[in-house]
């Protein structure tokens, strides 16, 4: 399945919509997190008008999503 071109605040949106939460965002990244059971998922999302895919590709697997359940959640 293709990579969609989103922004990092489309991005954001996505995985708060999975249960991740804005921690802080400092200059141009945002910092959010997740806790399940026994570990926390920590990302950092560039606040870009366009993610490079590998960037994005990166973030989703970091997340534990699949491109088909992020690309759902946009």
């Amino acid at each position: 399945m293709k990579l969609p071109v989103v922004s990092g605040r489309e991005v954001v949106k996505a995985l708060r919509k999975d249960g991740f939460t804005v921690i802080r965002q400092r200059g141009g990244h945002i910092r959010l997190e997740k806790k399940t059971g026994d570990r926390t998922i920590k990302l950092t999302v560039p606040d870009h008008r366009s993610l490079k895919k590998k960037t994005l590709s990166r973030i989703i697997k970091e997340a534990g999503l699949t491109i088909k359940e992020f690309i759902d959640l946009l």
